[in-house]
Parts: structure tokens; C-alpha cells; sequence
């Protein structure tokens, strides 16, 4: 075409030869490149006319940069093996790649030989569980900021013989190399030791786990573990009086006044509840709250749930939540946290021991509200009465061995055996002496129950995300602040002895 260059044959040969002697002259000068080590290594390089290796940073790829071969010569496969091997490249040939560049006689290019395998990481042991493993959901918070407690449920059924978890053992990797053939191995798996739990049973594969009963599923500490169910589709009422089982209860319906319930584990209540007497070893959940009239009394070992309480007794060796409460008097070793967009409490004494958190406490009429966070008074006093009743049985134990090694020292001092009197005398200081042992015991395991909740309680605080009334008495541990005016967005704590108020910035 015009205004183009036209080549000969032999200009473009000529051409040719010069680059590569520029290539050769600037060979020990590339960076990269595989210096020649001994004589063998030069007679491979001069075999293959100067060409040279490129390898990247871990040694995984090796790159072939192939010069043509003299006049009269021609590469075979077994020529370019030879050069890699000379050079320690010994793993992951690229057999097409080098098959290539010596059929189609590919030059003056890197072009990747070699290539190592990377490890291949095993996977641990693992349990699926065909159910969902939680202790419990969460109540639903609205789009307007209210909770809803109804949507909570304790409840996961299955039936005898059904599958519920399912052992994925541990695969071990593969090790893998790089071109010079350095071994990578993977990192090492572990195997999980068998599920434990109750009222279940593991088939013959050993990896394949079913209920033997029918009942409530949950997990627990990593334990599975399957409880019957006492379920009760109707209102429950005086007629049926009380209602006792050692492992979950169910009452789809309302929960008459004058009603006992007692389970050994968790209690939901689908309906309304009045006066009512309940006892549980695990939570109790009440979708649509209580109406106690002073009378209802509520004790569990875990956490109690409501939408409302009023006029109720609680205690709680965990936390008790509800939209509000009212007019109760509610003790727990956990916290009380009046949840939704009202989160009132109003009236009654409340205490959390790890704290108290609202979004409004009292009312404008000024109702007298008690609200109490850390470990109480009576803690304390039973602390202090503890104290000195150690020491009154502690002299009291002191003066009866005395007493006792007295007597029997008198009867080593005469060579003769005790008396009648002595003998009798001996015998019930030995009486008192091991009551006062069994006294001092008790004594000393309720100073460190009072301890320890003394200490688990230090720090708790009061916290209202909004409206405190006057007519609120605010109490941390020993100290008390009666609000003596209307405030809001406040923190209360004991500091240098002192309930201190602070206010919160939102």
C-alpha cells in the first residue's frame, strides 16, 4: 500500500539476527532470569540458544522465554524438559504449552511451562440442625416503636423418630506444591465430638440424630434437648384448678383468677390472665399481659415476658420486659426494661438488680413510684447480720471446745476414767459442737450468696428515655433521691455514696 515500508525476505532476516544479538548482550542484565550455575547449566542455555525462565514471587508459575535455535538446529520436548529440571523446575509441566513451542516453533515470547497446585483447605465437622437453633424469638417491634408480644413463641415441635440434626464429618484437604516441588500442606481439621442432649437417640451411621418423643425442641449449651409438652387448647378456670407439669406449658386460651400453674420449665399464656398463681423453672410468657388485682403472683427462674402487667407479685432469677407495668411490685436478679413506644411504669416498687431502664416513669398525678436498681437494703442488712452471726457462733463454737478440752484433760491429769456428770456433760458440748459446725456452714453460704449479689449488683443504674414524674422515688443500693420536680432523659447512679442524676444527651 502506499506510503507503507515493504520488507524483503532477507532485510526482515537480517532484522531478526540483530534483535536477538541485542537480546543475548542484554541477557545478564534481565531481571528475573535463572543465572547459569555450573557447566551443565551453560550447555542446557547454549542448547537452547540463550532462552531464559521468569518465575513469579511464591515460585507457583514459571514462564519459558524461547529464543530460535541455531542454524541447523531443532528443539525437541525432551530439550526444554532438560533446561527446566537444570533450573530445579521439576513439577506442574505444562505439556501442551511446551508440545506447542516446539511443533509450531513459538520464539521470542514468554510462554507459561509450568505451573504448581495450590493446597486445598479440608473443612471441620459440623452439625446441621434440622430445626432452628434458638432459645427463644424476640418480641416484634412495630413500625410506630410498640412491641408486640404476641408474635414470641417458645415452641418448636417435633415428633417421635423424627430426624433433628445430622453430623457433617471432617474432610482433610489436599496438600499442594510449587514448581520446584516444596510441599504445601493445609491446615489440619478437627472432628466434633458426639451431640448430647435428651430424649434423643443416634442411628447406627453414627452421624444421624432423631427425638425419641414428641415434644418441645430446643438447644441449650449445645446440648439438644427434647421436652414433653402440656398443652391446653381452651380457657383454663377455676373448674380446672390447677394445672402442674415437669416440662413446658401451653395455654392456647385466657387464664381465669384463682388458677395455679406450675412447670418445670417454660409457661406461655396465648390469652388474657387475672389473679392468677404461677411457678417456673425456665420463662414465662404472657403474649397478651396480666390484670392481677393485687393478687397475682408471678415467680420464675428465668425471665418473664409480657405485653402488661398491673397489679401484680413478680420475681425473676432473670429479666422481666413488658410494654408496662403498673401498680406491681416486681423484683428480679436481671434487669426490668419497659419496652415499645410507651414503656411506662407507674406505681409499685420495681427493682432490677442489674438496672432499670424506661421510656417514662410515674404519671402527672404524681402516683408514688419506687424504682430501685442495685442490690437492696435487706441485702445488705442480711450481709451485716451474717457478719455477726459469724462471729457470735464462731466465740460460741471456740467456748464449747474449751470447754470440752478441759474435761478432757482433768480425766488424762487423774488417771481415772470421766464420771457420770462428766460423761454426760462431754456428750453435749460433742451435740452443740457439731450444731454450731452445721450453724456455721449456713451461715456463711447465706453471707456469700448476699455478697456475691451485692457485687453483682455494683454499677446498676436507672436510665428513662424520656418523662420521670415527681412523686418517683429513685433508689440505688442504700441511697434514695425522691424527685422533688418533673425531669426527662435522665441516668441515675450511686456515686461517693450518693444517687447522682445526669442527664442524657439524645
Amino acid at each position: 500500500m502506499e506510503g507503507e515500508a515493504i520488507f524483503t525476505a532477507e532485510q526482515l532476516d537480517r532484522l531478526q539476527e540483530q534483535l536477538e544479538a541485542v537480546r543475548r548482550e542484554l541477557h545478564g542484565n534481565v531481571p528475573g532470569l535463572i543465572e547459569e550455575a555450573d557447566m551443565k547449566d551453560k550447555e542446557t542455555a547454549e542448547n537452547l540458544n540463550g532462552s531464559f525462565l521468569k518465575l513469579d514471587d511464591d515460585n507457583m508459575t514459571a514462564w519459558l522465554y524461547l529464543f530460535p535455535p541455531q542454524e541447523g538446529q531443532v528443539y525437541e520436548q525432551k530439550d526444554i524438559e532438560n533446561f527446566l529440571e537444570s533450573r530445579g523446575v521439576t513439577y506442574g509441566y505444562h505439556e501442551s504449552n511446551i508440545k506447542a513451542m516446539v511443533k509450531k516453533r513459538i520464539y521470542n515470547r514468554e510462554v507459561k511451562v509450568a505451573e504448581g497446585k495450590l493446597e486445598e483447605e479440608g473443612r471441620e465437622g459440623f452439625y446441621e440442625y434440622l430445626f432452628a437453633p434458638v432459645t427463644h424469638r424476640a418480641p416484634l417491634i412495630r413500625e410506630n416503636g410498640s412491641v408486640d408480644y404476641t408474635s414470641m413463641s417458645m415452641l418448636q415441635n417435633v415428633q417421635k423418630g423424627e430426624r433433628v440434626a445430622v453430623y457433617h464429618p471432617a474432610q482433610p484437604g489436599a496438600s499442594g506444591y510449587n514448581v520446584f516441588g516444596a510441599e504445601m500442606k493445609p491446615r489440619q481439621v478437627k472432628e466434633l465430638p458426639p451431640v448430647r442432649g435428651r430424649n434423643l437417640s443416634r442411628l447406627e451411621d453414627g452421624i444421624t440424630y432423631i427425638s425419641e418423643i414428641d415434644g418441645k425442641i430446643e438447644l441449650l449449651d449445645g446440648r439438644i434437648d427434647i421436652q414433653d409438652v402440656h398443652e391446653i387448647n381452651q380457657d383454663v378456670t377455676l373448674i380446672t384448678g390447677k394445672v402442674e407439669f415437669y416440662g413446658d406449658v401451653i395455654i392456647n386460651g385466657n387464664v381465669e383468677a384463682g388458677v395455679m400453674i406450675r412447670a418445670g420449665r417454660n409457661i406461655v399464656i396465648s390469652g388474657t390472665v387475672e389473679a392468677v398463681t404461677m411457678y417456673a423453672g425456665g420463662d414465662i410468657i404472657l403474649t397478651k399481659g396480666i390484670t392481677g388485682g393485687t393478687k397475682a403472683k408471678l415467680s420464675a427462674r428465668g425471665s418473664v415476658f409480657a405485653d402488661f402487667i398491673e397489679g401484680s407479685n413478680i420475681t425473676a432469677g432473670g429479666d422481666v420486659q413488658a410494654n408496662s407495668i403498673m401498680n406491681s411490685s416486681v423484683s428480679v436478679d436481671g434487669r426490668v426494661i419497659l419496652t415499645g413506644k410507651r414503656g411506662t411504669l407507674i406505681g409499685g416498687y420495681t427493682h432490677g438488680l442489674l438496672g432499670v431502664e424506661a421510656v417514662n416513669i410515674g404519671n402527672d398525678a404524681e402516683v408514688r413510684t419506687i424504682v430501685h436498681a442495685g442490690f437492696e437494703p435487706k441485702t445488705h442488712r442480711k450481709y451485716l447480720l451474717s457478719l455477726k452471726q459469724e462471729q457470735d457462733m464462731q466465740k460460741k463454737l471456740s467456748g464449747t471446745v474449751d470447754e470440752m478440752t478441759q474435761i478432757l484433760r482433768g480425766k488424762r491429769k487423774n488417771g481415772r476414767g470421766l464420771g457420770a456428770e462428766a460423761e454426760r456433760r462431754l456428750f453435749a458440748l460433742n451435740k452443740i459442737k457439731d450444731e454450731c459446725f452445721a450453724a456455721l456452714e449456713s451461715i456463711r453460704e447465706d453471707k456469700e450468696i448476699a455478697k456475691a449479689n451485692m457485687e453483682k449488683g455494683r454499677g446498676a443504674v436507672i436510665k428513662v428515655n424520656g418523662p420521670i414524674h415527681r412523686g418517683t422515688i429513685v433508689c440505688i443500693e442504700n441511697g434514695q433521691y425522691p424527685l422533688e420536680h418533673s425531669t426527662c432523659y435522665m441516668k441515675y447512679a450511686m456515686q461517693d455514696a450518693a444517687v447522682v442524676g445526669q442527664v442524657i444527651i439524645v
